[in-house]
């Protein structure tokens, strides 16, 4: 008698293109049914790229054709026609930026920002254009984490000129502030600021603009999928109940907004003592099981590490320190899942 854990198991046989991950961990799989040896599987991408659809059908079907009993095969591979557009009336396009991503997560705390940075030049040695906005306007912290503390200069045509780290492009509130100074703003200040760092920022030509947010589901938000149209988020989680439950709501805030869920990325996933001891401190697989109930791909966990604190700490990120070693290689990998992701 053939189960869905049989149908799941030569599922797992077939590779993300281009990526060493099998397209169940991503996600993909969407429905299952077997009856009387004939199997139908759907799985929906979130790229619209045409040639790894038809990849991952072809190989889907002789996996699962390969199973004992099995007569007749049909799967289905439902791509996204093309990228969602939020649902503000007055959105405008980036002279020159390809795909904009927002970065996000439901509550503080969680390396949101730490993320950012790691996907940032993550995705620069991986030798994509990218460019890196800070959104969070009342915590910036991306100045420190990329090492930077210039202020930024004016073009001919008076467009901010962003500052540059790492390989990546660079805007932030706190490039404008002096040390310590606070923000205290109301909404429509946000919402215009936010506006300016969009359409007054002389980007040039990336491939990706990662946008940090705030936490939660608040003005720089509303603003942001208002202004320009989201490629997607991604969204950064604890495995803990405590951050899974507020993920919800900013996974919710997405889909309110048409803006498509590019996957989820679980941080402190563990601790490895120097014995090599394993620890759970936050729980075990929150982020993966939340990804699948959710029905979008599981970008990878990042374990605790000394070195990305002390890589945010002194303005070189673990992923341009360290790139080798284990700290690095778990950013690296997650910018290559979501690189992949966007086609």
């Amino acid at each position: 008698m053939l189960t869905e854990d049989d149908i799941k198991n030569a599922l797992k046989t077939v590779k993300y293109p281009g990526y060493s991950r099998d397209i169940i961990s991503f996600g993909l799989l969407k429905d299952i049914a077997a009856n009387n040896g004939a199997v139908s599987v759907t799985m929906q991408l979130t790229t619209n790229n045409p040639e790894a659809a038809a990849q991952i059908k072809a190989e889907s079907e002789r996996a699962l054709r390969a199973l004992p009993g099995v007569n007749s095969v049909y799967v289905e591979v439902r791509q996204q026609a093309a990228p969602a557009k939020s649902s503000g009336g007055n959105q405008n396009k980036i002279p020159g930026v390809q795909r904009i991503v927002a970065v996000a997560s439901g509550k503080g705390g969680v390396g949101k920002s730490t993320t950012s940075v790691n996907l940032a030049c993550g995705l620069a040695q991986l030798g994509a254009r990218v460019g890196l906005l800070d959104c969070d306007i009342y915590g910036p912290s991306i100045p420190l984490m990329m090492g930077v503390k210039e202020r930024p200069t004016l073009s001919a045509d008076e467009k901010m000129i962003p500052l540059q780290s790492h390989g990546v492009k660079l805007m932030s509130i706190g490039f404008l502030l002096d040390d310590d100074q606070p923000v205290i703003w109301r909404g429509p200040m946000i919402q215009k600021t936010i506006q300016q760092f969009f359409m007054s920022v002389a980007w040039g030509d990336l491939d990706y603009l990662l946008v940090d947010l705030p936490p939660g589901t608040g003005d720089a938000q509303l603003s942001l999928c208002q202004t320009v149209p989201l490629d997607g988020g991604v969204i950064v989680t604890t495995p803990q109940e405590a951050s899974l439950g507020v993920v919800r709501k900013g996974v919710a805030m997405f889909e309110k907004v048409n803006v498509p869920i590019l996957g989820l990325v679980e941080n402190m996933s563990y601790f490895t003592t120097p014995n090599g001891e394993r620890v759970e401190i936050f729980g075990h697989g929150g982020g993966r099981n939340e990804a699948a109930r959710k029905g979008v791909p599981f970008l990878g966990e990042v374990p605790i590490f000394t070195e990305i604190r002390e890589g945010g700490d002194s303005g070189v990120p673990v992923v341009v320190s360290a790139p080798t070693k284990l700290a690095g290689k778990a950013f690296l990998q997650i910018a290559q899942a979501l690189k992949q992701i966007l086609g």
